[in-house]
C-alpha cells in the first residue's frame, strides 16, 4: 500500500483484547498509518473479537456490515478470540479480507503489506501451537491503561472456551513485566490495570530461577511494580478466588499504589455447580477470601462473576447461590445467562435449564447487583476517596473512579482531565452516582 492510509479499529470483549487493540494499533502507526475513528472512512478496518460475549457471529456481522458503508473498498480484518474459534464461518462473512487467530494478529500489519486483497484469507494456527506470550498494553484510548502480564488458561472449566481461543498459559518474567509497565507510565498514565485471563497463575508456565531454586509468581510481580515511578495506582482487574493468597490481600492492604478493589469470579454459591463447573474451590474458600480482604480493608470494593443457569442448576441451587451472595459483602455482581459453547464439556450434561427460566434468574441477581452497590456506595458516604477524572465529556459533566471504584461526576473542566483529586463523598444523584458540587469543588477538591 502507498501513500498514507488510515485504519480504524472495534474491540469487542474484555480489558485484554483493549490492551492488545492498542498494541496492534502502535503497530499500523509506526507503519505510517493514521488511525482514525471507527465510525470514519478507513482503508482498514481491525474487528478484534471475543468468544465469551453472546451473539459473536451476528455482532460480527454486524459490525462488518457497519465497516463497509463507511468505505465499500475497505480492507475488512477480523481477529482474536472468535476468529480463532470459528475462522471458517467468520471468512464466509461477505466483505471480510483476513482472519487472525490468537498469535497470528500480532502479523497483521505484514499481511496486509505483502498480500493482495483478493488473495488474502484465513490464518489461523491449532492452538496448541499458540506457545509465545506476546506484550500487550494500551494507550492514548483511556485515562486508564491496560497491561496485559499474562495469557491463556489451562483450568477448562466446563462452560468456558478461552483456553480454546487463547491456548495455555503463559507470562513474561517479571524484569520485562516492569519494563513495559515503565514504557505505560511513560506515556503519562496515572493508573496500570493489571489484565489477563488468568493472572493469579503469573509464572507457572517459567522456569524456576537457577539461583534463588524460586518459581516467580503473581504476588512477587505486584511487589516489584510498587516500586515502578510515575505510576499512582495499580489495580488488579480479575483474580480467581483459589489463586488470590494471603500474601497478596496483605500486600495490596499496605501498598500506597495497589488499590483497594478485587474482582474475584465466584460463578455460582452452590458447590454441587461449582463442581459440575470444574471450578478449584468451593464456596467456604470464596467468603473467606471476602473476609479477609473485608478485615483489613473494611472499604475495599469487592466484584463477583456469577453465571445463571448453568446445565443442572435446580431452583435449590439458584436460591442457595441468591442467599450465598445475599449475605456476603460483595459490591457488585457481573450476571451472565448460561449460553451453550461449541466443545465445552457442559454440553454433555443432559439436564438443560430452559431459557426463560435463566433470563428470570439473572434479573433476579441484577436486581441483587444493583441493592449491593446502593449499599455499598452509602456506606462510603462522608469519607474522603482520591478521584482520578478520566476524559469524556459527558453532557457537560466529566467523571472518574475513586481507588475502590466509586463512581463521582462533577461538571467538566479540562484541567481535571488524568487529574487525581481528593474529595469527600457527599451527594448521590438519582442515578446513584456521586456528583461533586462547585462549592464542595473549590472547598475540598485538592489536584496532585
Amino acid at each position: 500500500m502507498k501513500g498514507t492510509k488510515t485504519v480504524a479499529f472495534y474491540t469487542l470483549g474484555c480489558k485484554l483484547n483493549f490492551s492488545e487493540t492498542s498494541t496492534i494499533a502502535r503497530q499500523f502507526e509506526k507503519g505510517g498509518y493514521q488511525k482514525t475513528e471507527f465510525e470514519n472512512a478507513a482503508d482498514v478496518y481491525v474487528v478484534n473479537t471475543c468468544s465469551v460475549t453472546d451473539h459473536a457471529d451476528t455482532k460480527c456481522r454486524n459490525i462488518v456490515r457497519q465497516a463497509l458503508r463507511n468505505n465499500p473498498d475497505a480492507f475488512v480484518a477480523v481477529v482474536g478470540c472468535y476468529a480463532q474459534l470459528k475462522p471458517k464461518e467468520i471468512a464466509e462473512i461477505p466483505g471480510v479480507d483476513i482472519v487472525l487467530g490468537a498469535n497470528e494478529k500480532f502479523n497483521l500489519l505484514q499481511y496486509i503489506e505483502e498480500t493482495k486483497k483478493e488473495k488474502a484469507g484465513i490464518h489461523a494456527c491449532e492452538i496448541k501451537e499458540v506457545k509465545d506470550f506476546i506484550p500487550s498494553w494500551s494507550a492514548g484510548d483511556r485515562t486508564r491503561t491496560f497491561l496485559k502480564v499474562q495469557d491463556g488458561c489451562d483450568y477448562f472449566c466446563a462452560f468456558c472456551t478461552i483456553p480454546l481461543a487463547r491456548g495455555f498459559s503463559r507470562s513474561e518474567n517479571i524484569e520485562k513485566t516492569v519494563q513495559y509497565a515503565h514504557e505505560a507510565a511513560a506515556t503519562g498514565v496515572k493508573e496500570i490495570v493489571l489484565t489477563g485471563v488468568n493472572i493469579g497463575d503469573f509464572g507457572s508456565n517459567q522456569k524456576q530461577d537457577t539461583r534463588s531454586k524460586k518459581q516467580e509468581t503473581f504476588a512477587d510481580l505486584i511487589h516489584e511494580l510498587d516500586k515502578v515511578e510515575g505510576v499512582e495506582r495499580f489495580r488488579i482487574s480479575s483474580i480467581e478466588p483459589n489463586l488470590l493468597t494471603d500474601e497478596i490481600i496483605e500486600f495490596v492492604a499496605v501498598s500506597e499504589k495497589f488499590v483497594s478493589h478485587f474482582h474475584i469470579p465466584l460463578q455460582s454459591g452452590s458447590d454441587k455447580i461449582l463442581a459440575d463447573m470444574r471450578r478449584r474451590y468451593e464456596s467456604k474458600l470464596y467468603s473467606e477470601r471476602v473476609s479477609k480482604i473485608k478485615e483489613l480493608m473494611p472499604d475495599a470494593c469487592i466484584g463477583a462473576d456469577v453465571i445463571v443457569g448453568f446445565p443442572g442448576e435446580t431452583e435449590e441451587d439458584f436460591l442457595q447461590t441468591y442467599k450465598f451472595l445475599n449475605e456476603l459483602e460483595v459490591s457488585y455482581l457481573h450476571v451472565f445467562t448460561y449460553s451453550e459453547r461449541d466443545n465445552t464439556t457442559a454440553l454433555r450434561i443432559k439436564e438443560i435449564v430452559p431459557v426463560e427460566e435463566r433470563k428470570r434468574r439473572n434479573k433476579m441477581l441484577t436486581i441483587l447487583s444493583e441493592k449491593k452497590k446502593r449499599h455499598f456506595y452509602q456506606q462510603q458516604q462522608g469519607k474522603e476517596f482520591t478521584v482520578l477524572f478520566e476524559q469524556e465529556n459527558q453532557n457537560g459533566m466529566i467523571s472518574g473512579f475513586t481507588e475502590n471504584y466509586i463512581r463521582v461526576k462533577a461538571e467538566y473542566d479540562q484541567a481535571l482531565i488524568n487529574q487525581l483529586v481528593k474529595i469527600k463523598l457527599t451527594d448521590l444523584d438519582i442515578d446513584g452516582v456521586y456528583v461533586t458540587s462547585s462549592v464542595v469543588e473549590r472547598q475540598l477538591l485538592q489536584i496532585f
